[in-house]
């Protein structure tokens, strides 16, 4: 069997205030037309399918127009939601759309049914996990623990139950939407710490022929049977470096795989530039990246004059300007948002503690208050969308 895996669409999201609906409308052209001319028997997408709970009309229409072709291809395709998705609304109709070989997994007590898909050597059970938040699905799922190892082991032990009932040689694979460890981040995923732990083992899919992963945004393998897609397009600047695919995975009859990456277009390309302002304004170096979206860090050590302008006459599509002296100031200090660069909120909040007792750091009591305090936080963030 051959499925398309790909996942984090983000439907509706934009790239420093740059609309992305037409880059986002030729990579879903570029899908339709991979899984006719590669013979795909089934499209998998792993979550994050629009950027936000409640998204943009333009986003529901292109998702909608992207159904109605897929199924108009006859090939099944199998979704999941994504920590950026209302599970709620992206669920509603999933019944009638079942009919048409659209299968929305958005359940969490649903984990343990699969889509069941036939070919020449049998039966394939595909099973899908939606994102899975752990203080809301603990009592759906039976978890020990209110953190994402848990609920998602819970998960898979229900998916494992239902795999031992089938019959013997049925090959197996399982959509997720979660943070496996090994796995590398980029700027544009939203964070999902849950209890100070963000990430689950990749033994967690033991058992299955192949797990296909959505959320974070670079294409990567963590194991031969266990990779993520990444998103088709580049959302920040931290993946200037990504090559944007989807896997092309095929499953013979014993569940060996073998992958195959294909690219999506790239609607233009990223650059992060740095200097000072004269030196990027010179460099024929630079020329390369007159056509490319733009990060210019400048490192003048005093602020030019009119530098967002004089640099997009010869940088277009520059769109994000950062300053980043060389020389630090004269008391040593840096500024404000570098001191928080890379910290998490936990980091974060245990720095104010110190801040305002004077040099006294948070004891493990206070360090885990504030922890619970954070997940309280991004929990009800959480239902707040999911009700929207």
């Amino acid at each position: 069997m051959r499925v398309l895996h790909t996942s984090d669409w983000h439907l509706g999201r934009s790239f420093h205030r740059v609309g992305l609906l037409s880059a986002q409308r030729t990579f879903l052209d570029h899908l339709v037309e991979t899984v006719r001319a590669r013979e795909v028997d089934a499209v998998l997408v792993a979550g994050d399918i629009y950027d936000r709970a409640v998204p943009p009309l333009a986003a529901v229409e292109l998702f909608d127009e992207a159904l109605h072709r897929l199924a108009a291809l006859g090939v099944p395709t199998v979704m999941i939601s994504g920590n950026h998705d209302s599970a709620r609304r992206l669920g509603v109709g999933s019944g009638l759309m079942e009919r048409a070989g659209i299968h929305l997994r958005t359940d969490p007590a649903g984990c343990g049914t699969p889509v069941l898909l036939d070919d020449a050597h049998g039966p394939v059970a595909l099973y899908g996990l939606p994102y899975l938040e752990p203080a809301m699905v603990r009592d759906t799922l039976g978890a020990r623990r209110a953190d994402h190892a848990e609920v998602l082991r819970a998960a898979m032990e229900r998916v494992r139950a239902d795999l031992a009932g089938r019959p013997a040689g049925t090959r197996s694979v399982v959509l997720a939407h979660a943070f496996v460890t090994g796995g590398a981040v980029s700027d544009s995923e939203r964070d999902i710490t849950v209890g100070g732990v963000a990430s689950v083992p990749a033994s967690v899919f033991d058992g299955v022929d192949y797990a296909a992963l959505g959320h974070l945004h670079g294409c990567q393998t963590l194991t031969e049977r266990v990779r993520y897609s990444g998103s088709p397009l580049a959302y920040s600047f931290s993946e200037a470096g990504h090559r944007k695919s989807s896997w092309l995975v095929d499953l013979d009859g014993d569940g060996a795989v073998r992958a195959e990456r294909v690219d999506c277009p790239v609607p233009r390309p990223l650059a992060r530039l740095r200097g000072t302002l004269e030196e990027l304004l010179a460099d024929p170096a630079h020329a390369r990246h007159e056509d490319s979206w733009v990060e210019a860090t400048l490192t003048d050590t005093a602020r030019p004059h009119e530098p967002m302008a004089r640099l997009a006459k010869r940088f277009p599509h520059l769109v994000s300007l950062v300053f980043d002296p060389d020389e630090v100031a004269a008391d040593g200090s840096a500024s404000y948002a570098q001191r928080l660069r890379g910290r998490s909120d936990q980091e974060i909040a245990e720095d104010f503690v110190v801040h305002v007792r004077a040099g006294r750091a948070a004891d493990a009591q206070e360090r885990a208050a504030l922890r619970s305090a954070i997940d309280e936080v991004r929990t009800a963030e959480t239902a707040a969308e999911g009700a929207r």
